[in-house]
């Protein structure tokens, strides 16, 4: 059997058997996974998701099914949804990324790697032999959902401080000069994960350069939150010309389960017409979706409010700085682009790359402050850093 295809072996203890197993046994068994996934969590620097929240107190949604089917803003023969708590975590989300109101239309996705492909499909719709242009740091999601829709990435380099390259954008647009009347579809990152974040302005696709239509999608997985309370405010959003985007719901709010929301301009949507169960009214990309989630996003967003996620962003920016300069004093080259929670420093030993589950692509290792990152979790990692240097020395 080849490495490709080869399949770890499985857990003879997770084996579902011909049987039921003892309900108490499995329960004490999630128990201890969870409190052994609660003690790594401090300790968890390299990846994005906020581990700092606290939710227990919805565990009796664990117990009913929610189940918001098909269209957020259409009611459904089920009945069993939470479809106006969705509808509010979308109108937050729209406000934040500069939509006015009744402009665009969203959902409660799986993920942001899902709203992404959701973007890309209605990019795809308008525009079908369009090229998707993007920077050489966009997430593999990036990829793999051109590969799935069938179109052609074009990848574009990027500057230094982790900006697109204007002059590269140029080349590769000239060089498919023939196709320049099909359209294109800009996708511009705000916030990449490696090796340097970056916020690629959106206005890059409203340039006279375009001959034919442009098509123009954020993703804003992890940037979006961090961009809409950074001042000056980068150019990411509707306000600035987006058609559609991304966000996280996990990476920097802090979830229990993975989510996203997409949110797309409505004229760019077709019109569809509603009807019975068979026929009904829907334009997202999962039809039957996570009611779960999306009470979830509510709560979490309900338990900050506007002044309190402007607050959480202000003191995880406060925490990048600091990590900056502990990283500085520990010998590690640390590097940041202004207004980004990723801090990018020399890849050290693997046994540090262990201990504080840091992300590394080549010679780089990455730390991003979300809210569980404390200052103490900081200085053990400089500390643990500025050893390595020293036994280097």
């Amino acid at each position: 059997m080849s490495a490709r295809s080869a399949v770890p072996p499985l857990d003879a203890g997770l084996a579902v058997g011909d049987l039921p197993a003892d309900p108490r046994a499995d329960a004490g068994r999630l128990h201890h996974l969870a409190g052994a996934l609660r003690a790594e969590g401090p300790r968890v620097l390299g990846f994005p998701g906020n581990l700092d929240f606290a939710l227990e107190d919805l565990a009796p949604l664990l117990n009913v099914l929610v189940n918001n089917v098909g269209d957020p803003y259409c009611p459904d023969a089920s009945n069993i949804g939470a479809k106006a708590y969705e509808v509010a975590v979308l109108e937050y989300f729209a406000q934040l990324s500069g939509a006015l109101p009744g402009e665009v239309y969203g959902y409660v996705a799986s993920s942001s790697s899902e709203a992404l492909l959701h973007g890309l499909a209605t990019a795809r719709r308008r525009l079908p032999r369009a090229c998707v242009y993007a920077c050489e740091e966009a997430h593999y999601s990036v990829r793999r959902a051109c590969e799935l829709l069938r179109m052609e990435l074009v990848t574009v380099a990027s500057l230094p401080d982790g900006r697109t390259d204007p002059g590269d954008l140029r080349l590769r647009v000239l060089q498919r000069r023939g196709r320049s009347r099909e359209g294109a579809v800009v996708l511009a990152t705000c916030g990449t994960t490696m090796p340097a974040p970056s916020t690629t302005s959106t206005r890059c696709g409203r340039r006279p350069r375009w001959r034919g239509e442009v098509y123009v999608h954020v993703d804003a997985a992890d940037g979006g939150l961090v961009a809409a309370h950074s001042r000056p405010e980068p150019a990411w959003s509707f306000a600035h010309g987006a058609d559609s985007l991304n966000i996280s719901g996990h990476k920097v709010l802090g979830m229990p389960v993975p989510a996203g929301v997409s949110l797309v301009r409505r004229e760019l949507l077709p019109d569809t017409t509603g009807g019975e169960y068979i026929a009904a009214t829907d334009r997202t990309l999962a039809c039957s979706r996570s009611g779960l989630a999306a009470l979830l996003l509510w709560a979490r967003l309900r338990s900050l409010g506007r002044t309190g996620m402007a607050a959480l962003i202000g003191r995880c920016q406060e925490v990048t700085a600091y990590a900056v300069d502990r990283l500085q004093q520990a010998g590690a080259d640390p590097g940041l682009v202004p207004g980004s929670l990723t801090v990018t420093f020399t890849r050290p030993p693997a046994w540090v790359v262990s201990k504080w589950h840091l992300a590394c692509a080549g010679p780089l290792a990455h730390l991003v402050t979300v809210g569980h990152v404390t200052y103490a979790a900081v200085d053990a990692l400089a500390a643990d850093l500025a050893a390595c240097a020293k036994r280097t020395a």
